[in-house]
């Protein structure tokens, strides 16, 4: 006789089906399928989207000087990485690259829109999993009750280090939410002195709350062993992969501009490439039963959802640009970054660490990252001088810009013709890269804490924990071009019986 499935109002259960919809704190919808085997045992379990957007498509025929006010429109939660990757692949439609004023600018805007969106993935959506505890009732498991628990005077800090975060945004990008800033080889406005010293005085607090956000985070997971415990856990949250980041000259982790560098998963470099040569190092598989691509390192090739040297998948995520770079470019992040790594040289990692749920902390290391990169651009006496654009710039061509989202590497790829139009366009986003680890680590977990149909509200939570730790925005990666999606659709009668499937390969 088997134990009854106890689950709450976003659970379904159908005979050895388990059904998590939807899926909480996250970008966009999606739900969690699980499927049990006879012994109540789980055969396997997807991560799903159950929407298409097709915006690719919508992008052809519109002017390509549109592009980063169009896709910074793809959703609300990571519109400047958008507007970002759009404009570098404007720039390069046009012939030109930004000035260096202009370069600077951009620089400012990308930081504070890091910590903008690290702050809210950390405070609103993960931090109850530690704060409250994964196994924490579902109505107090938010930010409400995180606010609860850690007090009003750090959740009055959070809203202003994000306010502070998003007023330089609409500063410098016209829109708190959707900038407007970008123009080919430059940016719309520059910035006046009194802005600047603005800038400076907001960005002095977001490093202070930065560096409390590294005491939050060494107070309330660290210090509790049983989180570490299930953080250190290989058999839960753990896959070893290959690492995707972005990096400057020296190898350190960089967000605006760079080579695009892979590691094994050992920690040595398997490729080192220019963003414009990303179509010769990744490609894109698609699985009959997902909106979303499964993108794949094209050298390994595409194995299906394993990991290990053999397989083709990779991570794009903080955790993966910590992996892939041999350092920080400020002194506090590179800091935390050594402690990161002494402390799992402690539990007997070497090399790239390959917990998933670790990918928080490398969040956490990369806020403070950006809020110093903020606070060190603003005291800049050249911020204010120079030209804000370049004035010779001719239209029709390829561009392909490429940043790293606070989800991953992402990258805008665009063809226009001689009249500034676009003719084919294609964009590999953070979350898409990631699609394939979280597939695997919903999976894994899910074999991991499901056993003999001993199911709890608690335990699919820390299921929903694998891909919560990705920061996914499904808005922005569901989508796919005409005739490379092989949907199928099952028509079924009365009884449940198949009556015709219609499929598109």
């Amino acid at each position: 006789m088997t134990a009854p499935i106890i689950w709450d109002e976003t659970t379904k259960s159908e005979s050895n089906r388990i059904t998590i919809d939807p899926i909480t704190r996250l970008e966009g919808h999606g739900l969690i399928e699980i499927f049990l085997d006879e012994n109540g045992n789980v055969a396997n379990a997807y991560w799903q989207t159950p929407e298409l957007r097709g915006f690719e498509r919508f992008c052809i025929g519109r002017r390509v000087t549109e592009m980063n006010q169009l896709t910074a429109r793809l959703c609300g939660v990571c519109p400047g990485a958008h507007h970002m990757a759009s404009t570098k692949a404007i720039d390069m439609c046009y012939n030109t690259k930004p000035t260096d004023t202009a370069f600077m600018i951009r620089d400012l805007f990308y930081g504070a829109h890091f910590v903008h969106s690290h702050i809210a993935h950390f405070y609103v959506l993960a931090s109850a999993d530690f704060v409250l505890g994964p196994s924490s009732p579902a109505a107090t498991r938010n930010v409400l009750g995180v606010v609860g628990a850690v007090g009003l005077e750090l959740g009055s800090a959070v809203l202003k280090a994000r306010a502070y975060a998003q007023k330089i945004q609409a500063m410098i990008g016209g829109k708190a939410t959707h900038p407007v800033m970008g123009v080919p080889g430059g940016v719309s406005k520059p910035i006046s002195k009194e802005e600047q010293a603005e800038i400076l005085s907001m960005s002095e607090y977001m490093v202070d709350f930065a560096k409390t956000t590294q005491q939050v985070f060494a107070d309330v997971v660290l210090a509790n062993q049983d989180y570490v415990d299930i953080i250190a856990n290989p058999d839960i949250f753990y896959h070893e992969t290959y690492y995707m980041g972005m990096v400057n000259k020296d190898n350190k982790v960089e967000f605006h501009d760079g080579p695009i560098r892979v590691v094994d998963q050992k920690g040595a470099e398997f490729a080192k490439y220019d963003p414009v040569d990303y179509l010769d190092n990744i490609a894109e598989a698609v699985e009959p039963w997902s909106y979303q691509k499964f993108p794949y390192l094209k050298k390994v090739g595409y194995k299906g959802l394993v990991d290990g040297p053999d397989s083709g998948i990779y991570r794009a995520i903080p955790l993966s640009r910590l992996n892939a770079a041999e350092g920080m470019k400020t002194p506090l992040a590179q800091e935390e970054y050594e402690k990161f790594y002494a402390t799992f040289r402690d539990l007997g990692v070497e090399g790239p660490v390959h917990n998933t749920l670790a990918i928080h902390w490398a969040r956490v290391i990369e806020m403070l990252y950006a809020a110093e990169l903020v606070n060190e651009l603003a005291q800049n006496p050249d911020l204010t001088t120079g030209d804000i654009k370049q004035r010779d710039i001719s239209p029709g061509g390829e561009g392909i810009g490429c940043v790293e989202a606070p989800r991953g590497t992402l990258t805008h790829h665009y063809v226009s013709d001689e009249n500034g139009i676009v003719t084919d366009c294609n964009m590999v986003v953070g979350t898409t890269n990631n699609n394939g680890p979280m597939n695997m680590s919903v999976a894994k977990a899910a074999k991991a804490l499901i056993k003999d149909y001993q199911v709890s509200p608690g335990l699919l939570n820390m299921v929903e924990m694998a891909f919560r730790a990705y920061d996914p925005c499904n808005s922005c990666a569901t989508h796919s071009l005409p005739g490379q999606m092989p949907l199928k659709a099952v028509i079924k009668d009365a009884d449940g019986e198949v009556f015709k499937t219609f499929s598109r390969n």
